[in-house]
């Protein structure tokens, strides 16, 4: 895994590191580590030491925001990269309004769905 752009880094507003995922919802490291290899949660490399690191977004109190991992599966099946994919999610979207990831934490996630979709097709 490379370093993340240092474009679409700058679209995310904060990161978090597994260790710090793994303390929030209550599990050992290995359970953070495992969804990140399964790919039902985006981590990156990033910063000094070139750590892997989730958009604090992504995150909720006792796991991933709603309806993000159907999100994330969409898009990867259509050919998105995760930096493709951290683009998308934080970018704004006049039509929904606000960002996918905004759109999904205020559980409007059919409208998220239905774009992801339709740029699948």
């Amino acid at each position: 895994m490379s370093e993340i752009d240092p474009k679409i880094d700058a679209l995310v507003p904060a990161w978090l590191y597994l260790p710090d995922i793994s303390e929030r919802w209550g599990v050992v490291i290995t359970e953070v580590r495992a969804m990140v290899k399964n790919r039902t949660l985006l981590a990156v490399r990033r910063g000094e030491n070139n750590s892997l690191q989730v958009p604090a977004d992504f995150v909720a109190d006792d796991g991933p925001v709603k309806h993000l991992v159907g999100t994330l599966t969409v898009l990867r099946d259509s050919g998105f990269s995760d930096e493709e994919i951290l683009e998308w999610m934080f970018t704004e979207d006049d039509s929904l309004p606000g960002t996918p990831i905004q759109a999904l934490r205020e559980n409007r996630a059919t409208e998220v769905k239905r774009r992801a979709q339709a740029m699948a097709l």
